[in-house]
């Protein structure tokens, strides 16, 4: 049973945010937090531990469930039928939006654009259609923006509702609040362990929410952790510009909410964004990253993805062999999914895909 959102650490300590937020209690938090001893012996750390977003929903899990939370509960409190967000093909966000916004009864659109294909895209496009959602694929980002300001027009008229719009990932700073929250109650899921703050947390960065919530979540409760967001997406979409801009909205949105929500400033320190494990192309498979993924399976029975937290592990790995891993509790955060998706993706098939997607089942 899930803590009530008032019941959460952070809202706890800012008690003026849970009624300030339209939050949908969509999330089975706290997410486990336990110890990998077989990975850490094989890479001589002392404290490595695993942040399980994978168990967040009992649904569809992961990491987006903390940001849908508050931009679904947003949507329903405004009134949407209808929620439209972007992705690549097979974007865990999309297809986490579009079951969690038809729990909530409403309708998923996902603007896509074309990537490398595996297992894990074809499972988010059935469940997708699954669930109802309309889902339409661009060449590219001009292409995905012009049929988005498309899609919002003709589905005004079509309703005479327009939809909420989703920023990537959930990555706008009201999806990031869910990530400052998170920062908080890891702190506390170490404390309660008779644990230290961690030294290192590594986390994906595809859209920048995940990581720079958890940065600014800890700079807020002034523990000196470093956040290794490993950059999984074209750099377009990860630096340090862009961090900088979502830290300094976040921080608005929350003191607009309660002032006294501490004014943290931008720290590159905190947040330090990892370029070489990306691999050149989205979702394309890295020979270390597979051999992260077999050894994450194999030691800790951890099931990683080849996009995101794959290549999140690793970094971690190479930190540790080449000895720049610091003293102290080392924390992965695993955003990936780890229901079984299979029997929600039993009732679509190909068929119910739009032309153009079927491709990805040749």
């Amino acid at each position: 049973m899930a803590a009530p959102v008032q019941a959460r650490p952070f809202f706890r300590r800012h008690p003026a945010l849970a009624s300030h937020f339209a939050l949908a209690e969509l999330a089975q938090l706290p997410t486990p937090l336990r110890r990998m001893d077989a990975l850490a012996a094989r890479l001589s750390l002392s404290d490595l531990y695993l942040k399980d977003d994978g168990c967040s929903s009992r649904i569809y899990g992961g990491n987006k469930v903390r940001k849908l939370e508050l931009l679904l509960g947003l949507a329903r409190a405004d009134g949407a039928r209808e929620v439209l967000t972007f992705g690549y093909a097979g974007s865990n966000h999309a297809a986490a939006t579009a079951v969690h916004a038809a729990a909530l009864g409403m309708r998923g659109i996902s603007m896509l654009m074309p990537q490398e294909n595996a297992a894990y895209l074809r499972t988010n496009l059935l469940v997708s259609a699954a669930v109802g959602a309309e889902l339409h694929e661009y060449d590219g980002i001009a292409g995905v923006a012009a049929g988005a300001a498309w899609q919002l027009v003709r589905h005004r008229m079509l309703t005479g509702v327009s939809p909420f719009r989703i920023a990537p990932g959930g990555s706008s700073a009201l999806g990031t609040v869910g990530f400052v929250a998170s920062a908080f109650e890891l702190v506390e899921q170490m404390e309660s362990m008779a644990l230290p703050p961690p030294a290192a947390v590594y986390v994906p960065a595809g859209s920048m929410g995940s990581a720079v919530g958890l940065a600014l979540g800890l700079a807020l409760l002034a523990v000196p952790t470093r956040v290794h967001a490993v950059r999984v997406t074209d750099s377009r979409f990860v630096n340090e510009r862009r961090a900088r801009a979502l830290w300094t909205a976040t921080v608005r949105l929350l003191r607009a909410g309660d002032s006294s929500v501490g004014a943290a400033a931008f720290d590159p320190q905190r947040l330090q964004i990892r370029d070489g494990f990306f691999g050149g192309v989205y979702a394309k498979a890295t020979d270390e990253g597979t051999e992260a993924a077999m050894l994450a399976e194999r030691l800790e029975a951890l099931r990683l993805d080849v996009s995101y937290t794959s290549k999140t592990m690793a970094c971690l790995i190479s930190d540790a062999r080449h000895g720049l891993v610091r003293e102290g509790p080392v924390v992965f955060w695993n955003t990936y999914n780890s229901v079984d998706l299979a029997p929600l993706a039993a009732k679509a098939n190909v068929g119910d895909l739009p032309p153009r997607l079927r491709r990805y089942f040749d």
